[in-house]
């Protein structure tokens, strides 16, 4: 029998055996799927640890999710076209739901498939190599529950591990001689750590202004983020402020390249993460920086130059559990033999038409529209239910606008489903004053009692 190998079990893993699921449902025979989460549980970042550096089996910790994050983007935007938030919670809730309850919603299909038993958990990839005369893959796996190393063969490997777990951490002069404590964002887990602290924030990207607006909401006594290009430009509380690049610190003070300095606490690195795959051999190892359309990989996923191999999820993301599960869907069929690729220098020519046209993309407008444009063009290849891509640009309209009039409002703004027209339910406490980021307290009808004046 065909045997498929799915490394990591996060989002873009869980759509994949999702996909598989979905056609063996409708009378298709598919292949052996196996796949492989070096975690306990699934869920990928979302499936949140207290732990920052190794986690209980002395792997690098995956998880880059703090305790009180909340989604950053409407809900609407990312929902399942088959799995609603209204199916899984059985009434509206809010259009920006806290951590859990997003893990709950992802949990709930994949539960509902009843995938889970593909998954061998605890088993962390050691190294994925290619046989040009097998034409077939060894994977080589770490199973932390029995401590053995084992290599297994595969004719199709589909790489799901994500690209948000290694963090890039810059060095600035004088962090050796730093008094405070220094982390990237992947390390930052509970806001309250750094109550009645100065913070200072380096980036200009969602992290730092989640991170900063998280240190805010939970007291801290001063936010400072400092910009390389150019400032956020949100209209920031009092005690927030932006500065031109970090240049250098020394044991208490931070300069910056517009000539002012501040006295800080900690610093916070909010500058981004690598698509860092060291358990591919060289010849199939993807490199790629932060971008919409990634260099050698056809309709985003199919590796050109060996189309037995796919990467899921590998580019900068507006979309997110929608567009995996396009991707999921378009590599089910490949694996089929549904559909027949084109040759190789067919796939690279389209790959470069439209990573060109991504460098002409000037605007969020027409990055979502770029990225919409590509989800779309997936899923008329496949039996993917439709959904209304425009509505849901519309809904990124709306939400870059809210967070112009207000960063630390926006949370409280609800949408229109794109896929049951459902009207989300206003939360029933500000996102200013919800302290508590549990399941339970987000899907009871109580309100929070505000415990700390803001602003």
């Amino acid at each position: 029998m065909t045997r498929v190998a799915i490394i990591g079990a996060g989002p873009s893993g869980m759509a994949q055996l999702r996909a598989f699921q979905s056609a063996q449902a409708k009378g298709a025979d598919i292949p052996e799927i196996v796949c492989f989460e070096k975690q306990a549980d699934w869920g990928g970042l979302w499936n949140y640890t207290w732990r920052t550096g190794i986690d209980e089996n002395g792997e690098p910790v995956h998880g880059s999710m703090y305790r009180y994050l909340w989604s950053n983007g409407p809900k609407e935007a990312l929902e399942f076209a088959d799995y609603s938030f209204d199916e899984h919670f059985g009434k509206p809730i809010g259009s920006y739901p806290p951590r859990a309850v997003l893990w709950d919603y992802i949990k709930g299909r994949v539960e509902k498939a009843n995938v889970r038993r593909y998954v061998r958990f605890n088993s962390a990839v050691r190294h994925i190599e290619f046989n040009e005369q097998t034409q077939q893959f060894a994977v080589s796996v770490h199973d932390h529950n029995q401590d053995v190393v084992y290599t297994e063969i595969f004719d199709y490997v589909v790489v799901a591990s994500g690209h948000f777990s290694t963090p890039k951490v810059p060095e600035y002069e004088g962090f050796k001689s730093f008094g405070g404590r220094i982390l990237h964002a992947h390390d930052f887990r509970d806001a309250l750590e750094f109550k009645d602290k100065t913070v200072l924030v380096v980036g200009s990207s969602y992290s730092a202004e989640d991170i900063g607006s998280q240190c805010y909401k939970y007291g801290a006594k001063q936010i400072i983020s400092c910009y390389r290009n150019s400032p956020m430009g949100y209209k920031w509380p009092k005690n927030w402020s932006e500065r031109q690049k970090l240049l250098r610190v020394d044991q208490t003070h931070a300069y910056f390249a517009d000539g002012t300095s501040a006295e800080v606490d900690a610093i916070i690195l909010c500058t981004g993460y690598l698509h860092h795959f060291p358990f591919m051999a060289e010849s199939i190892r993807l490199k790629t920086d932060n971008r919409l359309y990634p260099l050698g990989l056809y309709k985003g996923v199919v590796w050109e130059k060996n189309p037995k191999l796919f990467y899921l999820g590998m580019q900068d993301q507006w979309y997110t559990f929608n567009m995996f599960d396009a991707q999921a869907w378009y590599v089910r069929d490949i694996i089929l033999n549904r559909m027949a690729l084109p040759s190789l220098s067919e796939m690279q020519a389209h790959t470069l038409a439209w990573h060109e046209e991504e460098k002409t993309l000037t605007d969020a407008a027409q990055m979502y529209k770029f990225q919409g444009d590509y989800i779309l063009e997936l899923i008329e290849a496949t039996d993917y239910p439709t959904f209304d891509i425009e509505a849901m640009r519309l809904i990124f309209l709306e939400w870059k606008k809210h967070k112009k009039e207000d960063i630390m409002t926006f949370r409280d703004h609800i949408y229109r489903s794109a896929i049951t027209g459902t009207l989300a339910a206003p939360h029933h406490t500000p996102w200013l004053d919800a302290l508590d980021d549990s399941l339970e307290a987000y899907l009871t009808d109580t309100p929070e009692v505000p415990q700390k004046k803001v602003g």
